[in-house]
Formats: structure tokens, sequence, C-alpha cells
């Protein structure tokens, strides 16, 4: 069922400015065959000079970001500005970078801090302009996944944090602890009640009327 899900998100990054950044890094291929091959490898090669590194890393990553962007925000654009922003923060603090974690941590950590300024920014734009906080949501996919959205979205916000992170971003126990900063034996036992109380909204019985608009309490998957 989350396979199902997933897939739904497709490949929607359609360009843009780290995507040209790219381009233009590119010399040639025997070089990028060359390359380290871990992420923490390749991200020190690119704070040291080498722009292959970082389109390598960009190839491996832009997909998996943008998931893990529209799981979170209802609007695909949206979503790929934000992956776009976090990858040019990655730019931005490269010469910085020290491997004191795995990268996919670091670079899921920089995509944290961008969602939440992309909240406060909807939260501000909601009390003083009047903008609504969420955006207009396009109910698509199979009856199944609706309803997997809309039970999602109906936990606990740290446990279907937790849930989204080991679930669909395949975090270790210690990432996950790392980036929300809990215990690793928190993030174990709340993800077991958000694996229950999923199963429990999944197998209640559901009114034939019951699939409607998220509230906007209800944050998307």
């Amino acid at each position: 069922m989350y396979a199902r899900c997933d897939a739904a998100i497709g490949s929607r990054l359609k360009g843009g400015k780290v995507e040209l950044m790219i381009a233009a890094a590119k010399n040639s291929e025997a070089e990028n065959s060359a390359l380290p091959e871990s992420d923490e490898q390749l991200m020190l090669a690119f704070s040291r000079g080498s722009k292959d590194a970082f389109g390598e890393l960009f190839s491996r990553y832009k997909q998996p970001l943008f998931g893990f962007f529209r799981r979170r925000v209802t609007d695909p654009e949206q979503a790929e500005e934000l992956t776009q922003e976090t990858f040019l923060a990655v730019l931005r603090a490269a010469s910085r970078y020290e491997p004191s974690a795995l990268f996919r941590t670091y670079l899921y950590a920089i995509g944290f801090k961008i969602l939440r300024a992309h909240r406060r920014k909807a939260a501000f734009r909601a009390t003083f302009l009047g903008a609504a906080t969420r955006e207009p949501v396009a109910e698509s996919g199979t009856g199944e996944e609706v309803l997997l959205r809309h039970a999602v979205g109906k936990l606990d916000r740290i446990e279907r944090e937790i849930l989204l992170l080991r679930e669909f971003e395949q975090l270790s126990y210690a990432e996950i602890a790392e980036l929300l900063r809990l215990p690793v034996n928190t993030v174990r036992s709340r993800l077991f009640r958000a694996r229950m109380a999923l199963r429990d909204l999944l197998t209640a019985p559901v009114p034939k009327s019951s699939v409607s608009p998220l509230k906007p309490s209800e944050e998307r998957i």
C-alpha cells in the first residue's frame, strides 16, 4: 500500500537553477566514472571542488527529496521549488560540510529547516494577509490511496512524521532520532503507536460518504 501511494509522486522535477548548474558542471563521463561511491565521499569531494560529485548526489537524491516535500505540501510545484531550495542550500554550505552524520540525514535536516520556513511564511500570510494556509487539495489516485492519505493525516503530528520518515524516507531509528531530536526508544515506541493507530483507522468501517476533502488541521502525507 505504501509503495502504491508513493508511486503516485512520479517524476515531477522539470529543471531549474540546480539542474542548470549541474549541466554546466559536467565535464566528462570518464571523470564521473572515477567518483567516490558513498554519499559522504561525494559530498567531501564536492566541498573540495569537485562539481561532478555534486551532480551525482543530485542525481541520487532529487527524486527522494521531491517525494519528501510532496508528502508534506499539497502543491507539486511548491514541492519542486522547496526541493530546488534545499539543493541550493547544500551548495551554499558545501565549504562548511563535515561528515559527522550520514549525508542523507544532513540533507533531510536542511529539508526540514526549509519546510519549517515555508510553513512560517504560510502562517504569516494567513494571519496578516488573509491568505489561505493550505493550497487546494486535488484528490488523485485510487480510493485506497486516498483513504491512506486521510488516515495518515489523522495521526498525531510527531507520530505521523516518524511514520513517514521510516516508511517512505526509509531512515533508521537513529537517523529519525537525530532529525527530530528524540531518544531512539521514543522513536521506536511512537512508531509502534503510529502503526497501530493507522491500522485501526484503515480497518474501521468506512461509510460510503466518508471520503471528503481534508480538513485544514490534517497535513498531507
